[in-house]
């Protein structure tokens, strides 16, 4: 059953919003507006609820994650307002649109009810659950900001007006400070829910983020650690079906630890209109790159380069399933047609507008399309964190700490074989520095266009290899209408852009409408 509990009492919850929280350019927390909220409001069980529901509005949002791979070497994002654009090609500033994840919103919301919800008479398990959801997304929000900006200030309690101009806490700090708030909050979440509960965060939720911060800190040994507890579980598989994932028939599996949610006709889900090709009404807002489908190893479990099965003429033929489940391709079946974007008599060709500029399109939560009553308009949930990413820490972990077992390759296995790929050739990856290229090469292609490939550029420091060369994609030609046979007449591919990329890129300027609020705020270097 879906869960509604972060949108469908958005209406309700907006006043009660507005009455607790300042809304101002530069968020941090704030008094409440009118004194007497915090009189008359926090009095029982279900004005705590309501305010808690109100956090998780808007803690994260389905096109932060889906857009974010057009700020690498996944995806080329074609529209410069749409924020993206200028991030991939190593052209943003301080003043772009794109850089605003810079938010205490959230952080404001859960701050208010972590300083309000002790004097709440209530039954105590439902006020400790509420209080470790409250405090998982508050370290959400500070775990993604140290990420995009490094250092940022710590703000634990609600502010008064005077107090707001802080200055930014050291990142490791920080971390210091997330990690331990999903620990105690690890303690006292639930397993799963029912209901229309469902949706809420878990104790796998908790632990998930936990993980994914250690590894992106280099805290391997305690990745792999906190990613066997939820191993150990029991409450996560990978569904059986790669494409069935992406569908709103099986949004809510046990594969998900947590995600957005959306509702048709409600807080609805609009990505797919923003993705879908030109022909179906789309803005092909975000599209693969050659870089992407060129990462796709062959059936037989070697890469392009090595494999005698791959076809530079037939490029797309013999290759892992998932890259036809994740890009669509010249020739690829697609909604009653053969997608051709290489043919200019075709309406899908890269020239026209709104066309994918690269030559493809994306596919993962848009397939099929045609399930979707109205592709603007729809309830699809966006994954935050799913188990296969469990699975990737675990053997990154493991990798990088050099404690290379039969573990590594078994998690590694589960997610290829789930894909239609053979087992792990060990006789190959059977040395720290193969298997790391083959475990960075699995997160690359099972977790594309979902929202990860910048924060691994950045932790691995690959920045200035993948991101400083010239954006490419499909190579020109025809798609027979019948067949889908492709014929391409040039060996040339489409050049979309030229990238830049300097080591200060790996951190986001902070935003300069808040540096222009708070002058205590620092500016990144580089910026």
């Amino acid at each position: 059953m879906k869960n509604i509990l972060n949108y469908k009492k958005t209406k309700s919850i907006l006043s009660i919003v507005i009455l607790l929280m300042v809304v101002s350019c530069v968020d941090f927390d704030k008094e409440p507006l009118d004194s007497l909220s915090n009189e008359t409001f926090w009095s029982n069980k279900k004005d705590v609820i309501t305010a808690v529901n109100a956090c998780y509005s808007g803690w994260e949002w389905g096109d932060n994650i889906m857009y974010l791979d057009a700020a690498t070497d996944n995806a080329y994002n074609q529209f410069p307002w749409e924020g993206y654009a200028a991030i991939g090609n190593g052209s943003f500033t301080p003043t772009d649109v794109g850089v605003s994840r810079f938010s205490f919103t959230t952080i404001r919301k859960c701050n208010d009810v972590l300083e309000n919800i002790g004097g709440v008479e209530m039954d105590e398990t439902l006020k400790n659950r509420l209080i470790a959801e409250v405090r998982f997304l508050r370290a959400y929000q500070y775990f993604i900001m140290t990420q995009f900006y490094g250092d940022i200030p710590l703000v634990e309690t609600v502010l008064s007006l005077d107090e707001a101009n802080l200055p930014r806490t050291p990142k490791l700090e920080v971390i210091a400070f997330v990690l331990t708030e999903l620990s105690d909050a690890a303690k006292l979440l639930p397993k799963s829910y029912s209901g229309a509960n469902v949706g809420r965060i878990t104790k796998g939720a908790a632990l998930g983020l936990k993980a994914r911060t250690e590894l992106f800190e280099g805290k391997f040994a305690d990745a792999a650690i906190t990613s066997q507890q939820i191993i150990d579980m029991g409450q996560y598989n990978l569904l059986s079906s790669y494409v069935d994932l992406f569908t709103e028939d099986f949004e809510d599996s046990y594969e998900v630890l947590f995600d957005v949610q959306y509702i048709e006709n409600d807080y609805s889900n609009w990505l797919q209109g923003a993705f879908a090709p030109v022909k179906d009404g789309g803005w092909s807002s975000v599209t693969p790159t050659q870089s992407l489908v060129d990462a796709y190893e062959c059936i037989d479990g070697k890469t392009i380069n090595d494999s005698p099965t791959y076809n530079v003429d037939m490029p797309y033929t013999h290759r892992d399933p998932r890259l036809a489940a994740t890009v669509v391709f010249p020739g690829a079946s697609w909604e009653g047609r053969f997608y051709n974007s290489i043919d200019e008599n075709s309406s899908d060709f890269y020239e026209r507008n709104n066309a994918s500029k690269t030559g493809y399109s994306s596919k993962k939560y848009l397939y099929p399309l045609s399930s979707f009553n109205d592709m603007w308009n729809n309830g699809l949930n966006i994954m935050a964190m799913r188990y296969a990413e469990v699975l990737l820490i675990y053997a990154e972990a493991k990798i990088e700490s050099n404690q290379i077992d039969n573990t590594v390759v078994d998690a590694l296995n589960q997610i290829r074989n789930r894909a239609g790929m053979p087992a792990v050739d060990e006789s190959v990856y059977n040395s720290q520095a193969s298997l790391r290229e083959l475990v960075r090469r699995e997160r690359r292609v099972e977790l594309a266009m979902e929202g990860l490939r910048w924060f691994d550029i950045k932790r691995w420091k690959i920045g200035e290899e993948v991101l400083s060369k010239p954006v490419t994609g499909s190579r020109l030609g025809t798609v027979n209408a019948v067949t889908g046979d492709v014929n391409f007449s040039s060996s040339e591919h489409i050049q979309v852009e030229t990238r830049m990329f300097s080591s200060h890129n790996y951190l986001w300027p902070i935003p300069q409408s808040e540096i222009d609020i708070n002058s205590n705020l620092e500016q990144n270097h580089g910026y």
